[in-house]
């Protein structure tokens, strides 16, 4: 496993707090939780704070850390052993993980990374001059059958090829990446969805 370093002081913010709609939610979220285990929703609380702010800055830590009566050194260990936690700038249009794993690369995926390296940049985990797009390779995003994949924030696109993320990062770039169809590119259903389809149709008959 690599070593995983909060950003350098440059780039920290001087505070973090929930915006009002979040506040709320994370409230909800640790209520949720029966007496003496408030603690257990510090992966949520990371998750929202990443989410409103893109990454994960060390005043965002400390901020999760203080609501849930926390060390932070807690809150820090958890937010640099998962991946899923962004620990410093990412694209603030779009953040790219492209799977590099085993079905992925078999289908195409170094072309996709080549495609990120000559349009947003040389290295993973570098945003682009505008500082709106950036990449990273990742494992397995679970998506096999649809392979190459690819998730940008939340969302999967399947069935990729390289002509078709030139396309995608000309979209996220001119701020229209929500008229991106997600999901398969091609129109390829996964294969849950076909057995599902094929059990009613076989109920129904």
């Amino acid at each position: 496993m690599s070593v995983r370093r909060l950003a350098e002081e440059a780039v920290q913010p001087s505070a973090f707090a929930f915006n009002k709609e979040n506040l709320a939610w994370a409230k909800k979220s640790i209520a949720k939780y029966p007496k003496g285990r408030q603690r257990s929703a510090v992966i949520l609380l990371l998750m929202r704070a990443q989410e409103q702010e893109g990454w994960l800055s060390r005043a965002a830590i400390e901020y999760v850390a203080d609501m849930l009566s926390m060390a932070a050194m807690r809150v820090l260990e958890i937010a640099t052993f998962y991946t899923q936690f962004q620990l410093q700038p990412v694209g603030t249009k779009a953040h790219i993980q492209l799977c590099g794993t085993t079905p992925c690369m078999l289908r195409g995926a170094e072309e996709l990374r080549e495609v990120c390296r000559r349009r947003i940049h040389q290295e993973p985990l570098q945003t682009n001059n505008a500082g709106t797009l950036s990449w990273e390779e990742v494992e397995c995003l679970g998506a096999c059958v649809n392979a190459p994949v690819m998730m940008i924030f939340k969302d999967y696109y399947e069935d990729m090829t390289a002509a078709r993320l030139e396309e995608i990062i000309d979209a996220f770039e001119q701020g229209k990446g929500a008229q991106v169809p997600v999901g398969s590119q091609s129109g390829h259903r996964p294969a849950a969805v076909r057995c599902e389809q094929s059990r009613a149709k076989n109920e129904g008959s």
